[in-house]
């Protein structure tokens, strides 16, 4: 896995990206344990704003879940269903619930194929982490966008896999695990993208595994496989497998080896005119708030 960069050479190659989700479609669902619950909490955010959205973009959507998710949330709403990977938008269709309104589209987020001021709401469940250029992606979401829209999105932090980034750093100087951005920096592109109002947060979640095989298969089954330009070809040795399973075995608990994810949540709203954006009650905290760690 590999994060994002604003600014710098595109660390993916989009093909391997694409082929990685696709081949992952069919199983994904019953293995993105993390990904379903991030998706569930980011859906749940929406209780805190009143919104009626009538296009609602959901961007790397998957096999759907999310789109179904909002499509019951917002039955008159239409659920554009976008995402690179040709194998998960046929997941998607073939999940659709009869009654629910949505459409699909093959799409890379960085080049919405999209009118501008088209969207009311833009979901993006992990999905950002895996663009070449964050100021592009962002300023493709402020484009879409209707006047006052907003974006609702989950995406990874610095910390992510940290112990398979340490790990592989016992085995070679390769490039496996990128660094992911920090949540002041993603919430400064927002606001230089144009975006109003950005309220983040950080929350740190650890699944668990008996072997290091079974961290790295489910990994592939969610698509998560190394999609660098700068990756090395080819598989693992015996050797260096050998290597990075000692290494990785310093962080065993409890005869469970730990994974970390930092998972960071953030909305922002589009520039314009808008009407009242919060629910009675809630309380949005603006970005420069928060303390830097």
């Amino acid at each position: 896995m590999a994060g994002v960069r604003t600014g710098a050479a595109p660390p993916f190659d989009k093909r391997a990206v694409r082929r990685a989700f696709s081949r992952a479609a069919a199983g994904y669902e019953a293995a993105a344990v993390l990904q379903d619950r991030v998706g569930a909490q980011l859906i749940e955010r929406l209780d805190l704003v009143k919104l009626a959205p009538q296009w609602i973009l959901d961007v790397g959507s998957g096999t759907g879940l999310g789109a179904r998710r909002l499509n019951a949330r917002y039955p008159r709403a239409r659920v554009l269903a976008l995402d690179l990977a040709a194998g998960m938008l046929h997941e998607a269709r073939r999940r659709k619930r009869w009654r629910q309104r949505q459409h699909y589209c093959q799409a890379d987020a960085e080049s919405l194929p999209l009118q501008s001021a088209s969207m009311d709401l833009i979901y993006a469940n992990m999905t950002v982490q895996w663009c070449n250029d964050l100021d592009q992606v962002l300023r493709e979401f402020a484009r879409a966008l209707r006047p006052g829209g907003l974006l609702m999105f989950s995406t990874l932090g610095p910390d992510t896999l940290r112990e398979l980034r340490r790990a592989f750093a016992a085995v070679d100087q390769g490039a496996h695990v990128s660094p992911f951005l920090d949540m002041h920096d993603i919430g400064d592109t927002l606001v230089r993208q144009g975006f109003e109002m950005p309220v983040m947060d950080v929350e740190h979640y650890q699944l668990t595994y008996p072997t290091l095989e079974a961290l790295l298969r489910d990994l592939r089954a969610v698509g998560a496989t190394n999609a660098l330009q700068a990756r090395a070809r080819g598989l693992l040795t015996p050797r260096r497998l050998e290597r990075l399973r000692a290494a990785y075995a310093a962080f065993r608990v409890e005869g469970r080896l730990p994974a970390t994810y930092e998972v960071v949540y953030g909305h922002a709203w589009g520039a314009g005119p808008r009407q009242e954006r919060l629910a009675d009650g809630a309380v949005a905290v603006p970005l420069g708030r928060l303390g830097r760690r």
